[in-house]
């Protein structure tokens, strides 16, 4: 409930947002809207892969316009409770590689509507009859649940339902589709059996091929069809999930360095223990490691020179740590100061120092504007995924500085300039804040660039400010001391 309270609304932020944006919503249709019926599928790959802690969707579909215009609006349409789950939508041309993701807006927002639309716009219209191949991938964040919810003991298997559709979400008749299902274990004890009769080629579905699962072929599937299924298979491992994601990076001229600071509010979403932690179950599990649920350790890549980092959470600092830093890596590993179980959480913070010539560089001729080529987020990098519910990153310049432009592939819903003030500050440092939610460790390396002024006589700004205070201290100080406070002069006895 709480990610679909934090989706809608920023949703509706977006609508006053800067034209800035990689997804966004300004179109509120009525419920009984329908998509023009202007394209057909005529070949439908869908592939849904189940090996990490969020299922990922791919779907590669040849689409032809019907139509006897040009068209380039295309819907994708998501079950409304669904939707507000759905991240980091994209479509591409599969068969050019050098054209940029289409612009994907969500455009239905009703509440009494049953089905919600992604609205994608090709950059050249389809002509009449002309066909175009699109790529299409998204991740589903918390779609994966617990059967049963609670384990009896700390060291039993874990199972996950996920319950979707074998027919891919579409919003026009598809001619010849078919689904691809990918886990991770063979382990896979419900995946119920469709009939016969909705195969093409006759066949009972799924078809299983080791840990693949194959639905259809289907052939002449209507739009907005669906074919409800479901599968439960083993998955001991945790299922980490970070609520809210803060992070910072505060850009000194003076002192040549970026420093950078993320602040995460993380949460296991595996099944929670039946019974009270047994510690001793737990120190004699770690001499053979066993799968577990729990959360034991963090792993974060960072950009080759980083320094100075620290791991910090509510109590204090967390000396169950390791950072390395060398030519050729730089990983700062961390153990929470529990093993996060099911259900159990963890509020913590890091950071370090990068050398400033590692992210900025002057424009060349312009010796005012200056580059910042950073991640847009970087956080733990696990094997069994993570993902975030909301991200807020802010971008600190210099006091002086002015943004020009920015940039990035992460999907947006708002964006604001403001002041940040902190010590020795006159009128505060430009900030640059940037909000983004359902995201996934996978774009934890997608850059955010930008582009800002900093004037030459802005730089002396701050070492004027710090002069004159010192001098006005100074002055103060000698007044002061040479001030005669006495009440009165002692009068002399004769």
């Amino acid at each position: 409930m709480r990610s679909l309270q934090w989706a809608l609304a920023a949703l509706i932020a977006a609508v006053s947002a800067d034209s800035n944006l990689t997804e966004k919503s300004r179109n509120i249709l009525p419920s009984t809207f329908k998509p023009p019926q202007v394209f057909r599928n005529t070949n439908l790959v869908r592939n849904i892969n189940l090996d990490k802690s969020y299922p990922r969707e791919t779907i590669n579909v040849i689409v032809e316009n019907i139509d006897a215009k040009a068209q380039s609006e295309y819907y994708i349409p998501f079950v409304a409770g669904d939707i507000a789950r759905i991240g980091a939508l994209e479509v591409r041309d599969k068969k050019d590689a050098t054209t940029g993701p289409f612009a994907a807006e969500v455009v239905e927002i009703d509440p009494y509507s049953a089905t919600e639309y992604y609205k994608i716009t090709f950059p050249t219209p389809l002509a009449p009859k002309a066909q175009i191949t699109l790529a299409i991938s998204y991740y589903a964040l918390s779609a994966l649940t617990p059967k049963p919810s609670r384990l009896d003991s700390q060291n039993d298997k874990q199972y996950l339902h996920y319950a979707f559709s074998a027919y891919a979400p579409s919003a026009y008749a598809t001619a010849n589709q078919k689904t691809k299902l990918k886990l991770s274990t063979t382990d896979v004890p419900d995946a119920p059996i469709l009939p016969s009769s909705l195969n093409s080629e006759g066949k009972t579905d799924p078809q299983k091929q080791g840990s693949t699962y194959t639905y259809g072929p289907y052939a002449d599937v209507p739009a907005g069809a669906t074919q409800d299924t479901h599968v439960r298979y083993e998955y001991t491992h945790p299922l980490p999930h970070s609520s809210l994601l803060e992070r910072d990076v505060e850009i000194s001229h003076w002192g040549g360095n970026a420093a950078f600071e993320e602040r995460h509010w993380l949460s296991n979403r595996a099944a929670t223990l039946k019974n009270q932690f047994s510690r001793v179950a737990y120190q004699q599990a770690a001499y053979y490691n066993p799968p577990s649920t729990a959360l034991k350790e963090l792993r974060y890549p960072l950009a080759i020179g980083s320094q100075d980092a620290y791991f910090i959470d509510d109590i204090g600092n967390v000396s169950t740590s390791r950072f390395r830093s060398n030519l050729r890596e730089a990983n700062l590993e961390l153990k929470p100061r529990y093993p996060m179980f099911g259900g159990w959480n963890y509020s913590f913070k890091t950071g370090w120092n990068s050398d400033l010539s590692s992210v900025v560089r002057a424009l060349k001729g312009k010796s005012d504007e200056f580059v910042l080529k950073v991640p847009f987020f970087e956080g733990p990098k696990l094997s069994e995924g993570m993902e975030y519910e909301r991200a807020v990153v802010r971008v600190i310049l210099p006091e002086g500085a002015k943004i020009l432009t920015w940039d990035t592939t992460v999907p947006v819903i708002s964006n604001t300039t403001s002041l940040h003030r902190t010590f020795m500050d006159t009128v505060g440092r430009t900030t640059l804040t940037l909000t983004s939610i359902n995201l996934v460790d996978e774009l934890r390396d997608r850059e955010l660039i930008v582009t800002y002024e900093y004037p030459f006589s802005a730089r002396f700004r701050k070492p004027v400010v710090i002069t004159l205070g010192l001098f006005v201290v100074y002055i103060a100080s000698y007044v002061i001391g040479n001030l005669d406070v006495r009440i009165g002069k002692k009068s002399k006895v004769a």
